[in-house]
């Protein structure tokens, strides 16, 4: 970001709050049109980025490394990003939004004609900076989180969890939402345990989901593409290069999650055991 740059967002943080509405979009972003008083896009949304972080889960660096990465390629123009912690409900955490940001679309070249040089000179280094602020706060906001980590929580509230973040990821006004997942999914709460004997217990995929329908814990994401990094990831993962993992246990784990994405209205695009072998899909 060019100094002219930076100087021109931080005049729109101070001048305007962090607290900006977009396009009807609570967002922590401060916003470029409303700074440089142009009307605000009328266009959609284009995508909505969702990181949520579980806290009971501890990653080494090389999967921290892959979840910054990806949510570092959410940002773009018209877009926005949310970033969620999740743990146990009963142990004084719980499912919350950390923060929440826009992107704004760039000033449409049909409109462009209409506004004077100077105007346009100090839009687009706004935005410049913007992109870059919103990156800045990503990264600061996951290494808060992770901070925070622990695996010395007796339970993951999974389920509930996710419960919760459906109703939001359902009403983003975004035409495309995406829900990256870094957990262990490993349920252990009152309604099932993933876990026998501080291993990955191997589940039977049905009745775990007969489970969740019964507690009313199936949610809806709103046609979700959702991509975890991290699945099976046990306690001593984070401090060992060599882990051994009984496939057909995986697999039972990833059936499971499969199947509870399909009855939520998502789709699970890609489970990393615990890495992903591709990035998080971004259109």
């Amino acid at each position: 970001m060019s100094k002219r740059a930076a100087y021109l967002f931080v005049a729109a943080v101070f001048g305007l709050g962090a607290d900006v509405a977009s396009a009807g979009v609570v967002n922590d972003v401060p916003s470029c049109y409303l700074a440089n008083h142009f009307k605000l896009p009328s266009a959609r949304l284009e995508q909505e980025f969702f990181l949520a972080i579980d806290q009971t889960t501890v990653f080494d660096d090389r999967l921290r490394a892959q979840i910054v990465d990806n949510a570092l390629r959410s940002v773009r123009p018209a877009s926005a990003y949310t970033v969620i912690d999740f743990s146990a409900f009963s142990q004084g955490r719980y499912t919350e939004v950390v923060t929440r940001g826009v992107v704004e679309a760039r000033f449409p070249e049909k409109d462009r004609d209409d506004v004077s040089e100077r105007a346009l000179r100090s839009f687009d280094a706004c935005m410049g900076g913007q992109a870059a602020f919103a990156k800045k706060s990503i990264v600061a906001t996951i290494q808060q989180i992770e901070a925070g980590a622990t695996s010395d929580l007796a339970k993951s509230d999974i389920l509930a969890a996710l419960k919760d973040m459906g109703d939001k990821i359902r009403t983003s006004p975004a035409s495309d939402k995406v829900l990256f997942l870094a957990s262990d999914m490993l349920e252990n709460s009152s309604i099932s345990s993933f876990y026998s004997h501080n291993a990955v217990r191997k589940i039977d995929p049905a009745a775990e989901l007969k489970k969740a329908v019964a507690a009313g814990l199936i949610a809806d994401f709103g046609g979700a593409r959702v991509y975890v990094l991290g699945a099976g990831l046990l306690t001593e993962d984070a401090k060992k290069t060599k882990v051994y993992r009984d496939p057909l246990t995986m697999a039972a784990l990833k059936q499971f999650w499969s199947e509870y994405f399909k009855q939520s209205n998502a789709n699970l695009v890609e489970f990393g055991e615990p890495a992903l072998l591709g990035a998080v899909g971004t259109n």
